[in-house]
């Protein structure tokens, strides 16, 4: 039997063709035209490529692939000096259209012949795949060589999309709530059904899979994997106590918000594992959640959430980033368990010994919690119509160190991944933004060695693409900007005098006086007295803020103050 793959450049050309169309609807018809011709083997990686991923939002494969590999490579196929590669980079905007436009300019020619033989989608999975698994000794040579083997057969469009798909550049304007409609679409499955799928496995990919291979049956039978992490169910913002309780209809129960780090927890017997707000698995990080979980929880089969926060010796919480260090570390654990102790709270039950609770209202979920969970691990809470007793409830959270608190309806599902009105959070900081930083400038002075100076970007959920908003140098201590150089040195796709272009991974939560309208930058917008609060190794660029927040907030000053003139 013949085996009819399809080419990597038909879903390049898709790629191209999506980036040209502004309706959302000839968009989904497109994609649902094209996943449906697709082999069953090619339909996961096919998926997740179109959305601009390789793998599922918690596998653990990492690229690893430096702007500096990246670069070799290039030159070695097109023979480009770096000064050219700054004009053409300057001339494009982004690293992909980059390399599409050198292979058309600077291309050797005995390297076209090679180009006879077509990539398949199957076998450019299976090379990234191969790339990703590469680690340790002599890991960046062999990576480059597979790198150069791919790109070497590449034509200048495949090019492009290879480096988005491994730089993690998404541009085209087609994300996963867009491929869930297509995929209800293409298999004429109701797209409720598929995004609910989506919401429990996280694995858009092999929901397209079941949804080709069982049709809807397939689709209903999928529910909740142990040890497959759930999207975490996210909240807004409030400013009040007041508002939450408005809302949500004169009653709320409130939770106290530590300034810790959310934490889902998977246990199976004598099986248990933890995942960060971000899907990784951090369970060797943490062996003394993993002790607790072990002595004092009751099911034997469950999913429970929670924050894990950082504690002194007098048991006050400490600042975000100490407990940032404890996730970061997976070599001298007991060390660090000594200078950073942890500890753990819950605050919801989304799986008990075979039960689904994702659909129950939080109070019965909540109710579940404390049958399996003793009261010193569940994280406060009250349960009020009383704004008076809210306040105070607020007040003695930042009294004692938290951050703030969680205004939770009594009656709301759980969603996975969605951020809804459900859940309104409310803290005593000044209002920040999570912001992708982009590029980094080496400082001056002591500095002079360090990438202190960070441009802060915006997502734009239609584009992909990340749009600056300001510059920020303070805010972090020196020894957070050390680490910052050193995981900006390993994204750096290229440098422009003292400014290095990073790969779009580090989230940083930024607070600011307020938004103005800004000429300078593409947004339109820039931060006024910009100040870095901390480092959000906990959230990924997905989550951070878009620029519809931006504009939101922006709009929302002049509820308080008169509307500048444009």
């Amino acid at each position: 039997m013949i085996d009819l793959q399809t080419k990597f450049e038909e879903l390049c050309n898709l790629c191209e063709r999506l980036s040209q169309i502004s309706s959302r609807i000839s968009k989904i018809d497109l994609v649902a035209s094209f996943i449906r011709k697709l082999d069953l083997s090619e339909i996961a990686p096919a998926v997740r490529m179109i959305i601009g991923k390789v793998f599922p939002s918690w596998d653990q494969r990492e690229f690893e692939v430096s702007g500096t590999t990246l670069f070799k490579v290039l030159q070695d196929l097109t023979g480009i000096a770096p000064d050219e590669y700054i004009k053409f980079f300057n001339e494009t905007g982004d690293v992909g259209s980059c390399f599409k436009l050198i292979f058309e300019v600077k291309r050797k020619p005995v390297q076209r012949l090679l180009v006879e033989k077509p990539l398949t989608i199957r076998e450019v999975y299976r090379v990234l795949d191969e790339i990703a698994k590469v680690y340790g000794a002599g890991s960046r040579k062999k990576k480059e060589r597979l790198l150069k083997s791919l790109l070497s057969r590449a034509s200048p469009l495949e090019a492009k999309y290879l480096v988005k798909l491994i730089i993690g550049e998404r541009r085209h304007g087609f994300g996963e709530g867009l491929m869930e409609d297509a995929i209800a679409k293409a298999f004429d499955i109701p797209g409720d059904l598929i995004r609910k799928a989506n919401m429990l496995i996280s694995d858009i990919g092999y929901v397209a899979y079941k949804a080709r291979e069982s049709g809807i049956s397939g689709i209903k039978a999928m529910g909740i994997t142990l040890f497959h992490p759930i999207k975490p169910m996210l909240a807004e913002d409030a400013k009040t106590v007041d508002d939450a309780l408005l809302e949500f209809g004169g009653i709320a129960a409130f939770e106290v918000k530590p300034d810790g780090a959310r934490v889902q927890i998977h246990k199976d017997g004598d099986k248990i594992e933890i995942f960060s707000r971000r899907l990784t698995n951090v369970t060797k990080s943490l062996p003394e959640v993993i002790e607790c979980m072990e002595s004092e929880v009751s099911a034997r089969k469950l999913i429970v959430e929670g924050e894990v926060i950082a504690v002194g010796k007098d048991g006050k919480p400490m600042p975000f980033q100490y407990v940032m260090r404890r996730f970061r570390r997976i070599r001298g654990v007991e060390e660090a368990m000594a200078r950073i102790p942890v500890k753990l709270y819950l605050f919801d039950v989304l799986y008990v010994d075979g039960e689904t609770l994702i659909d129950k209202p939080y109070r019965k979920r909540r109710e579940k919690l404390k049958e399996i969970v003793p009261p010193q691990l569940i994280i406060p809470q009250i349960v009020t119509r009383d704004a008076a007793e809210a306040r105070k409830f607020f007040e003695k959270a930042i009294e004692n160190g938290h951050e703030g608190v969680v205004a939770k309806e009594l009656n709301s599902p759980y969603t996975p991944g969605i951020r809804g009105r459900k859940w309104l959070k409310i803290k005593a900081v000044p209002q920040t933004l999570d912001l992708v930083v982009v590029a980094a400038d080496y400082g001056y002075g002591y500095r002079y060695r360090w990438l202190s100076d960070y441009y802060l970007a915006a997502r734009d959920p239609e584009t992909g693409e990340y749009l600056v908003i300001g510059k920020c140098f303070t805010g972090l201590s020196d020894e957070e900007i050390k680490w910052m150089t050193e995981q900006l040195e390993k994204l750096a796709i290229m440098r422009r005098g003292r400014t290095v272009i990073v790969q779009p991974r580090i989230v940083l939560e930024v607070a600011f006086s307020e938004i103005q309208r800004s000429p300078h930058y593409k947004s339109g917008f820039a931060l006024r007295f910009a100040r870095i609060v901390r480092i959000r190794s906990d959230k990924s660029p997905e989550e951070a803020d878009t620029i519809s927040r931006v504009r939101e907030i922006f709009e929302d000053q002049f509820r308080r103050k008169s509307k500048e003139i444009t």
